[in-house]
């Protein structure tokens, strides 16, 4: 069975991580999305939302599993027997952080990182756009899930 860790803060999850995940469960058997937690960050939304929102946006997807998990990424893959870490690319700058990223798991497991690049439609959103729109009063209701609007 070939697993992937799509690690991320996901606040929120945004139509560019929508795009990686479903694009991602062609290729995987499973897609761990994997909210990270970082005692130290500020978050707009709750952890229990942010899962929410995810589960909610796939809930007709049996291939998408939701948890969250603090540490480092490859602990978690080699947790839930993972051989892979899934990551969307938006642009040249995602790509050269990622890269050393990817190197570093790769020396210090075998796990090994898939890219891909974002949808053109997709890929100038970030969850830091969006919760500057969310700030401002903004519409963000093109950049995001159904479930992330539904927010009660």
């Amino acid at each position: 069975m070939k697993k992937a860790i799509f690690p991320g803060s996901f606040d929120p999850i945004t139509n560019g991580h929508f795009d990686i995940i479903k694009r991602g469960v062609s290729l995987f058997d499973e897609v761990i999305v994997a909210i990270g937690v970082n005692a130290e960050k500020k978050y707009m939304f709750s952890l229990e939302d942010r899962k929410r929102f995810i589960e909610e946006a796939f809930k007709d997807e049996p291939k998408v599993r939701v948890i969250s998990y603090s540490g480092l990424t490859i602990d978690l893959c080699k947790k839930e027997n993972a051989e892979f870490i899934l990551r969307g690319l938006r642009n040249p700058a995602d790509f050269e952080f990622e890269k050393a990223i990817a190197h570093t798991n790769r020396k210090l497991s075998k796990i090994e990182t898939v890219f891909l690049l974002t949808a053109a439609k997709t890929s100038y959103i970030s969850s830091s756009i969006v919760r500057d729109v969310l700030r401002n009063g903004g519409d963000i209701s093109q950049l995001v899930p159904e479930s992330v609007l539904n927010k009660k």
